[in-house]
């Protein structure tokens, strides 16, 4: 896989939950906006694991807790939804875990309570494995 082949993957992903946004409008619980984008993904021909449970490792050791993940799109994106007043600098931190600890190259993270997604309610994160890709 290319950088942009990711790249385009993600604006397909974002386009899913601006179609869901358009529906629904802001406002709403997490759970109903995840349930509403995980069909829009799934209409859109996407591989979709929800609430996936990844195991941890630590120091070689595989431990008891569980990373548990919003959404998993094509095995390549993590895509972790809010429906919060706004996006905190620890919802970021909490992405950029979950893409080191899983070597994931690419999230999303998108917060569904605001009036416009791609302005307000979008964060795109990669890691130094999608730097490492080509680029086409």
């Amino acid at each position: 896989m290319t950088q942009k082949e990711l790249n385009d993957l993600a604006y397909k992903v974002v386009s899913c939950a601006i179609e869901v946004h358009k529906q629904l409008g802001p406002g709403l619980l997490e759970s109903i906006y995840e349930e509403c984008f995980i069909e829009e993904l799934k209409l859109n021909g996407f591989e979709v694991l929800a609430q996936e449970k990844i195991p941890l490792v630590y120091k070689g050791k595989l431990l008891k807790n569980e990373l548990r993940l919003d959404i998993l799109v094509n095995e390549c994106i993590i895509v972790e939804l809010k429906a919060v007043e706004e996006i905190i600098p620890l919802f970021k931190a909490q992405l950029l875990s979950y893409l080191k600890l899983t070597g994931i190259p690419k999230g999303l993270l998108i917060n569904f309570n605001c009036l416009n997604i791609t302005s307000q309610g979008l964060v795109s994160l990669v890691t130094e494995k999608f730097a490492n890709l080509p680029k086409e």
